[in-house]
């Protein structure tokens, strides 16, 4: 039995020009092109792309995966070494989860009573667990900015990417603060924080508009970007999106 392209994105997820991009590269060639130019899948391909998105979930880039599947000679034994590897990582992220729960309790103990935070005292409490992700898997639904990232982060040293993505989890937790305080995604002090991230954005390349709501619909419907949000806190992926989207509205339009 024999999938088309339009079915095989329907089913995974994965957009039909990410698989065209799959093909292009030789990572997932189609079982066979038809007379009318449409790619067709069979079930090696569909098992092949199941490894392709366990892997790319797991943060690995599609160089690593390449290299991965051409190595790789037992379906099986890849599958047994793909779960293990799930299994680390929900330990890790559980790790994350329970990082970030004990400062949103420290944050709400110490609003309460005036108790210091231990947590800030030792920053380094705040980033434990979280490591930096492959920039060209986390944008893969943004090819160009995906490119543009990676010129941004080629000059720089290990220690200046992970200050970057301490960074950038400090401001998640910043805007998990406003939104358990109670304020409206398009609240002043929140939009003050989406300008400064709308900045960062830029500097990288000119963002339409339009790419623009479309990273902002990311938050909650790519699974990496979703999973890192709901960890810092659950509904944030919801909120960041809304608040994207307010400040496009009264900015960008």
């Amino acid at each position: 039995m024999a999938w088309p392209i339009a079915e095989v994105a329907r089913m995974s997820g994965v957009t039909a020009r990410t698989l065209r991009h799959y093909d292009e590269i030789g990572l997932l060639p189609p079982a066979w092109i038809g007379s009318n130019g449409h790619r067709y899948y069979e079930e090696r391909q569909l098992l092949q792309l199941q490894q392709i998105l366990v892997l790319r979930a797991l943060g690995v880039g599609l160089t690593e995966i390449a290299r991965i599947l051409g190595e790789q000679v037992d379906e099986l034994e890849a599958l047994r070494g793909h779960h293990h590897w799930l299994v680390a990582e929900r330990d890790r992220l559980d790790g994350l989860a329970t990082i970030v729960s004990r400062t949103i309790a420290e944050l709400e103990r110490s609003r309460k009573d005036g108790t210091p935070m231990t947590s800030i005292n030792r920053p380094e409490n705040l980033f434990e667990g979280i490591q930096p992700t492959d920039v060209a898997e986390s944008l893969r639904d943004f090819p160009e900015h995906a490119e543009a990232a990676l010129r941004a982060t080629a000059t720089m040293s290990p220690a200046e990417v992970e200050a970057g993505q301490r960074e950038r989890t400090a401001q998640m937790i910043r805007l998990a603060e406003f939104m358990t305080d109670g304020l409206p995604a398009d609240a002043e002090p929140v939009q003050t924080k989406i300008d400064t991230e709308y900045r960062a954005l830029i500097a990288l390349r000119p963002v339409p508009v339009e790419e623009y709501l479309a990273i902002a619909r990311s938050c909650v419907e790519h699974e990496q970007w979703h999973a890192v949000y709901e960890a810092v806190a659950p509904g944030l992926a919801a909120y960041q999106r809304a608040a994207m989207e307010a400040y496009a509205a009264a900015r960008l339009s």
